[in-house]
């Protein structure tokens, strides 16, 4: 999910020292003719490298890229083997995992913070939470965003049924938003950023939610079997994600400028998203806060645990499993190869 504790300490010698350090899968070492990698629309440092054309020299193989508009249908692509690693929020995560995907979290892309929020229009009467009751509020089911807002109804004492919550993708929000068919949505870049832009305004955002224990993140899964049977090539993908820390610490402005290019957005406007979320790097992420290490789980695995659990009070999904599965679901040791 997206931070709790946000951690933002500049490691950019130990970044800088790996920036260089990306090579390719050997020759000698079995690997795929191709991979696929389920990519979304954010502002994180995947979408960086990719901007880049780090991919292929680094995997050394064939990467085709495909586009989701959230993490449930990544979760189906994992399911069905269409992809081999994918992006998605803590939240559908959380789901996959107590459904049975066999896939394994190895990577934090990002901990959400006002990158996702509670769209209202300016001129509507809604001025907090509790004002949603008898409203239409558009999120796409099962994302993080969809946790956020039952979270924060939870928080103001407003139960779910009273609330008009409608299952829309992201394009389909911003298309019923100008139409006028809907009072609020609870979404991410870059369709907030439209909304806003359109007579819109935030009442409230994942940082904030955070801070009150519900945290949401987006974050990196591997099928199992993939894993199992390239795990240098995962540990690679995780170097480019070091190399993309790195440069984001380094050079804020080229990296704007990039990620601005890649998602069709000005320089500024993509710093301002970028700023919307938290890039941690490869040692924070093996912190007790977040991955922990191989022999001793951090806190990751009972974030994803206890997003399964109010996803079942929510009646959202039937039952979560136990903290144990969800230990064994995340995995460190790709991150911590690539460290070394």
């Amino acid at each position: 999910m997206r931070g709790k504790q946000i951690l933002v300490a500049g490691m950019v010698a130990v970044g800088a020292l790996l920036a260089g350090s990306i090579q390719p899968t050997t020759a000698a070492e079995a690997k795929p003719k191709e991979v696929v990698i389920g990519i979304q629309v954010i502002p994180n440092g995947e979408t960086l490298a990719k901007a880049k054309g780090w991919y292929e020299k680094a995997l050394g193989t064939k990467v085709n890229f495909k586009l989701f508009d959230s993490g449930r249908d990544v979760n189906t692509a994992l399911a069905s083997k269409a992809i081999d690693i994918g992006l998605l929020g803590t939240t559908p995560a959380a789901v996959g995992i107590s459904r049975g995907i066999p896939y394994e979290v190895f990577w934090i892309h990002d901990v959400i913070g006002e990158a996702e929020s509670l769209a209202v229009r300016n001129k509507s009467a809604i001025k907090s939470v509790k004002d949603l009751v008898g409203k239409k509020v558009a999120v796409p089911i099962g994302s993080t965003a969809h946790f956020s807002l039952l979270s924060a109804l939870k928080l103001a004492g407003v139960k779910a049924r009273d609330v008009k919550i409608l299952d829309l993708q992201p394009p389909d929000i911003l298309a019923a938003w100008q139409r006028g068919d809907i009072d609020a949505a609870y979404v991410w870049q870059p369709t907030l950023g439209k909304l806003l832009a359109e007579e819109g305004k935030a009442i409230t955002d994942s940082r904030q939610l955070a801070k009150k224990g519900y945290v949401t993140a987006d974050i990196g899964v591997v099928r199992t079997e993939f894993a199992q049977k390239y795990p240098e090539l995962v540990a690679n993908y995780v170097k480019i994600q070091l190399k993309a820390y790195s440069l984001y610490k380094k050079d804020i402005k080229d990296t704007s400028t990039t990620i601005g290019k890649e998602l069709n957005i000005d320089a500024a406007e993509a710093l301002k998203e970028i700023n919307e979320l938290v890039w941690l790097s490869g040692k924070e992420q093996v912190s007790k806060s977040y991955f922990g290490t191989s022999s001793k789980k951090g806190a990751l695995a009972a974030i994803l645990k206890s997003t399964a659990d109010f996803l079942v009070e929510q009646k959202s999904i039937d039952k979560a499993p136990g903290l144990d599965f969800f230990e064994k679901a995340v995995n460190p040791k790709f991150i911590e190869k690539a460290l070394k």
